[in-house]
C-alpha cells in the first residue's frame, strides 16, 4: 500500500489542511493499492504563495543556473526510472514493457529536450533601438491527466523550469503515484524551495481553486474538452493565460497503394497502444471504399494478435484506467452496434478468461459513416472506426469533419501525395507514415485546445514579451559648423 498523505510545498513535505483522503485502485485487480490526501483551497493558497515568493529570485536566475538544475533533475529522474515505471503500471494499468519503453522515457525526453533548447534559446532580441525581451510569465498551475502521466507532467514542468517560472502541480487523482515520485525527484535534485510545489486532489477541490486563483499567472491543463471549458471559465475573471491540450478524434488516411495492408495493420497497433487511451490516437481510419473488406480483414488480423491481460506480465495491452472509463467504452461499443456499424472483431464485455479488471476487447468497426456516434465522440479506449472514402478530396473532407483537431495521420508510398493531404488536414500535428518528433510542437485546432507543448514552442507558452523602446542610444545629430 502506498500512503501519500503529505504535499510538497515550499521545499517541505507538509500536512494537508484537512483530513480527507482518496483510495487509489489498481485497474488490473480492482483492489485498493494506495491513498492520497485530498487538497483544498487552503492547500492551494499555501502552495501558490510559496511559488509567488520563489518567483522573485528564481525568475532572475541565469541560463546556466537553470541548466544546472535541469541536469540534476534528469540525473535524479534516471535514478528513479524503475520506481516510476512500476508506479505507472500500478496506477493506470500500462503494461510493464510500455511503462519502461514509452511512459517513463517520454518524461525523460522532455526534460532533456528542454535542457538542450535552453542552451541557445534567445530571451532577448535587438530590433533597431528597441530591445525585445522574453520574460517568465510567473506562477503556473499545472493540471495533468492520468493517461500519460509522466509525459504530461514533464512537458509542462521542463519548459517552466527552463524559462524561470515557478509552479504548482496537481496530478490526476486517478493516477497520482508517479506525480508524487516526481515531486521526490525535484526535492532530491535540490530545486530551490517554492519553485516546484505539489498538491494532490480532485478537480473540484484543487483544480478549480488553482485555475481561479488570482496569484496564478498561467494555467496549463491537459484533459477532456469538457473539463477544459470549465478551467477556462474559472480562469476568465483573472484574465490569466490558459493553455489547453484537450480531446481528439484523429483521422488516419490510408492511401490506395501497395502499402495498404501494412498501413492498416500499423494503424491498428497505434490505436491499441496504451489501451486506446491517447488523445491523439488515430481512431478514425479512412480507406478507399473499394478496399473496405480488405481493410477490415487486415485490421481484424492485427487486432486479434494483440494479447490483453496482466500488465505486469507479457500482455501487449492492459486494462483501461477505471470502472467509469470501462463503462463509458462499453456503452459506446454497444452504440456502434446499435447504429449498424459492422463489428469486425471485439465487442462488449471483457476478453475471454478475464473476469476481474477493467479489460476491454480490442474492437474494430467497419462500414462506419462519419455521422455515427463512434466516429464523432472520443471513446478513449481500444476501439477503431473504419470509414470509407471515394476520392482523396472526400477523405480530406471527412478527416476535417470533426469538432476536434489535435492530430492526423497519412500513410502511403507516394510522399508527394501524402504531403499534399497533410497540408490540407486541419490538425495541430500530422504524421506521415508513422513519423514522430518529441521536439515538434504538439497541440490542437478547434476544440482540441490552444497553445503548444513540446520543444521550443513550449517555451513561448511560459514567456511574456516586453518591448523596451529607446534601449539603444540614438545617434546624435551633427551640429552645424
Amino acid at each position: 500500500m502506498r500512503d501519500y498523505l503529505k504535499f510538497y510545498i515550499d521545499g517541505e513535505w507538509v500536512e494537508p489542511a484537512s483530513s480527507g483522503t482518496l483510495d487509489v485502485e489498481n485497474p488490473a485487480t480492482e483492489k485498493t493499492v494506495g491513498r492520497i490526501a485530498l487538497g483544498s483551497q487552503a492547500d492551494v493558497d499555501k502552495a501558490v504563495a510559496a511559488a509567488r515568493r520563489a518567483f522573485a529570485s528564481w525568475s532572475q536566475t541565469s541560463r546556466q543556473d537553470r541548466l544546472e538544475v535541469l541536469a540534476r533533475i534528469i540525473a535524479e529522474y534516471q535514478k528513479r526510472f524503475r520506481d516510476l515505471a512500476t508506479a505507472v503500471t500500478e496506477e493506470m494499468g500500462a503494461p510493464a514493457s510500455l511503462a519502461q519503453n514509452a511512459h517513463v522515457p517520454a518524461g525523460l525526453g522532455h526534460l532533456a529536450t528542454a535542457a538542450k533548447i535552453l542552451e541557445t534559446f534567445k530571451f532577448e532580441e535587438a530590433r533597431g533601438p528597441t530591445l525585445i525581451v522574453r520574460e517568465p510569465i510567473g506562477v503556473c498551475a499545472f493540471i495533468t491527466p492520468w493517461n500519460w502521466p509522466l509525459n504530461q507532467i514533464a512537458c509542462k514542468v521542463a519548459p517552466a523550469i527552463a524559462t524561470g517560472c515557478t509552479m504548482v502541480l496537481k496530478p490526476s487523482e486517478v493516477a497520482p503515484f508517479s506525480g508524487q515520485i516526481f515531486a521526490e525527484i525535484m526535492e532530491a535534485a535540490g530545486v530551490p524551495k517554492g519553485v516546484f510545489n505539489l498538491v494532490q486532489g480532485d478537480g473540484p477541490g484543487v483544480g478549480a481553486a488553482l485555475s481561479a486563483h488570482p496569484d496564478v499567472d498561467m494555467v496549463s491543463f491537459t484533459g477532456s474538452t469538457r473539463a477544459g471549458i470549465e478551467v477556462a471559465k474559472n480562469a476568465a475573471p483573472t484574465v490569466k493565460r490558459v493553455h489547453q491540450e484537450l480531446g481528439g478524434k484523429s483521422p488516419s488516411i490510408v492511401l490506395d497503394d501497395e502499402q495498404f495492408g501494412q498501413s492498416v495493420s500499423g494503424g491498428v497497433r497505434v490505436v491499441m497502444t496504451n489501451s486506446g487511451q491517447s488523445c491523439n490516437a488515430p481512431t478514425r481510419m479512412l480507406v478507399p471504399m473499394a478496399r473496405m473488406a480488405e481493410a477490415a480483414a487486415a485490421a481484424k488480423e492485427a487486432a486479434d494478435q494483440i494479447t490483453v491481460g496482466n500488465p505486469t506480465g507479457n500482455a501487449k495491452m492492459g486494462p483501461v484506467v477505471s470502472e467509469v472509463q470501462f463503462e463509458k467504452i462499453q456503452a459506446l461499443i454497444q452504440r456502434g452496434i446499435d447504429e449498424s456499424a459492422k463489428l469486425v472483431t471485439g465487442g462488449v464485455g471483457r476478453p475471454e478468461g478475464l473476469e476481474t479488471g477493467y479489460f476491454v476487447k480490442p474492437t474494430i468497426f467497419a462500414d462506419v459513416t462519419n455521422d455515427m456516434t463512434i466516429a464523432k465522440e472520443e471513446i478513449f479506449g481500444p476501439v477503431l472506426a473504419i470509414v470509407g472514402y471515394k476520392t482523396l478530396d472526400d477523405a480530406i473532407a471527412i478527416g476535417n469533419d470533426t469538432e476536434y483537431g489535435l492530430a492526423a495521420y497519412v500513410n502511403g508510398v507516394d510522399l508527394d501525395t501524402a504531403r499534399e493531404v497533410a497540408s490540407r488536414l486541419r490538425a495541430g500535428q500530422v504524421s506521415i507514415n508513422g513519423a514522430s518528433d518529441i521536439s515538434a510542437p504538439f497541440g490542437g485546432y478547434k476544440m482540441s485546445g490552444n497553445g503548444r507543448e513540446w520543444g521550443d514552442f513550449a517555451f513561448h507558452e511560459f514567456l511574456e514579451t516586453k518591448a523596451i523602446m529607446g534601449y539603444a542610444p540614438q545617434p546624435r545629430a551633427e551640429q552645424p559648423a
